[in-house]
């Protein structure tokens, strides 16, 4: 039972993430999208198990490394939502705030 959601940016985000990688190799592409998947879950079922970053933003969003990304959700809905899917070369405050 899937109890997580993506909002529309955070879809838009894999989608870049996705063609961004599969432009080198669609296994590699796929290999991520799946890793992606199993952590959304993951944090599901452990909605605390991210942690919060004052230093990008004061919105009550947690974080969870994937690879060279950043996950960023909402533990306290029901089902959690991840908000954004971002690269470690992104503004990440910017784009958060």
């Amino acid at each position: 039972m899937v109890n997580y959601v993506l909002v529309p940016e955070a879809r838009n985000d894999l989608l870049k993430i996705f063609n961004y990688i599969a432009n080198d190799s669609i296994e590699s592409a796929l290999r991520v999208h799946g890793r992606f998947l199993e952590v959304f879950e993951l944090l599901a079922e452990n909605p605390n198990m991210g942690h919060y970053r004052d230093d990008l933003t004061t919105k009550p969003v947690r974080f969870f490394p994937v690879y060279s990304y950043l996950v960023v959700y909402l533990a306290d809905t029901s089902p959690v939502q991840i908000v954004r899917v971002l690269g470690g070369a992104q503004d990440v405050e910017t784009i958060l705030n």
